[in-house]
């Protein structure tokens, strides 16, 4: 495939995975007050999803080197299509936790198999470059999610909102099935062994290249989800943004995050990966600085968190481009497991973080500020120390 093919489908499958949080991120208090349900098991609608999609990525991945990206891509979407229309005609929160834990299992194997592509067709210092074109599509294509879903909840209700996944998958199902060819050199007949698999695992673990880049992406997107799972309630509910509203400030930080993705194409360019990570890590600091300190001052406004966040996002978009190239370049023959495990830890991470977040939310907007004051300080640590010393091995 011609690299902007690849670029494009890596923004397509890997886009997969912010459509389906942020769409419906403004029907959270639709869903809560239609349904019934406890903001906690609202909440468990995206953490149930981001658990199951850490959890599927350990079976897809090795699933991939075995039988190759383009049979997985298409398993897993006409899968996740159908558990899209699921969730939208969900009767009960129960349903619906249920189902949105089913589209982030298929989820998983979009965003795998995007990961591997790129590691397929490209040198690892090529592949940094592709996943950043790849991840500014991204970027466009997230800047729709939020504006959507906000618009849809608010004249159709929540259930449009979680159709619209279904539509925007099976587009992505067609995409593949027509413009998708194997990328995979050659498949791997024992990727499936557990015997082999388990001792594959490890040596990845151990590779202190793929330990910095996976910390990297974990910490960076850790403090992000906290705001996706918090911001709902606490810009729409405390401080009184419209859903639409909403939607347009979510959109703000995809743009933050489009203009990290092209920032990591130029620093990487010019001062290598560790370098457009170094850059992106002082970002991550000043966010985390920011929201603190105006929260200490007691300044009770959207625009207090929104600003820090977004320059969090700007930094974010740096640190996925160069984390996702750097997991996985070291690891040309086993592309597919990496990536694997470095989405469970992600994932894990995620959820982890968002579990304390919901147990901690009381009402106002301290566990939200926690979360990126955490999470940038976290990356800042892990990009400036420990990406540093091991980064460029990993990239090379």
């Amino acid at each position: 495939m011609s690299t902007a093919r690849v670029a494009l489908a890596l923004a397509l499958f890997m886009g997969l995975q912010p459509i389906t949080t942020d769409l419906y991120l403004p029907a959270l208090p639709a869903i809560r007050r239609e349904l019934g349900a406890s903001m906690h098991a609202v909440q468990m609608t995206l953490a149930a999803l981001i658990l199951a999609f850490g959890i599927a990525q350990l079976f897809w991945g090795p699933v991939a080197d075995r039988y190759g990206r383009r049979p997985v891509l298409l398993a897993g979407l006409a899968l996740y299509t159908l558990a899209s229309i699921a969730a939208a005609l969900a009767p009960d929160i129960h349903a619906l936790v249920a189902w949105r834990a089913v589209q982030g299992a298929c989820m998983a194997a979009t965003v795998v198999c995007g990961r591997s592509i790129v590691r397929d067709c490209y040198a690892p210092h090529e592949g940094v470059q592709v996943m950043a074109r790849g991840f500014t599509g991204l970027g466009l294509i997230a800047l729709l999610g939020p504006v959507s879903g906000g618009l849809l909840t608010e004249y159709f209700g929540f259930r449009a909102a979680l159709a619209a996944l279904a539509v925007s998958s099976a587009a992505i199902l067609l995409f593949a099935w027509l413009c998708v060819t194997e990328t995979v050199p050659r498949r791997n007949p024992d990727a499936l062994k557990l015997e082999l698999l388990l001792p594959t695992w490890r040596h990845i673990a151990r590779h202190p290249g793929f330990r910095a880049y996976a910390a990297l992406t974990a910490c960076t997107y850790g403090g992000l989800y906290v705001y996706l799972a918090i911001s709902p309630f606490v810009l729409i509910e405390l401080l009184g943004v419209s859903r639409a509203g909403y939607g347009g400030l979510m959109a703000g930080g995809s743009l933050a995050y489009l203009a990290g993705t092209v920032a990591c194409r130029r620093w990487a360019a010019r001062f290598g990966v560790v370098g457009a990570v170094r850059r992106a890590s002082w970002c991550s600091l000043a966010a985390a600085i920011s929201i603190a300190a105006l929260a200490a001052a007691g300044v009770q406004a959207a625009w207090a968190i929104v600003l820090p966040v977004w320059l969090y996002a700007f930094a974010h978009g740096t640190h996925q481009s160069c984390g996702q190239s750097g997991v996985v370049a070291p690891f040309p023959g086993h592309a597919g497991a990496a990536s694997a495990l470095a989405g469970f830890v992600l994932s894990a991470t995620a959820f982890g973080v968002g579990q304390l977040a919901a147990l901690a939310f009381d009402g106002s907007a301290a566990p939200l500020v926690a979360g990126i004051a955490l999470g940038g300080s976290c990356t800042a640590c892990v990009g400036l120390l420990a990406v540093r010393p091991h980064g460029e091995t990993a990239a090379a």
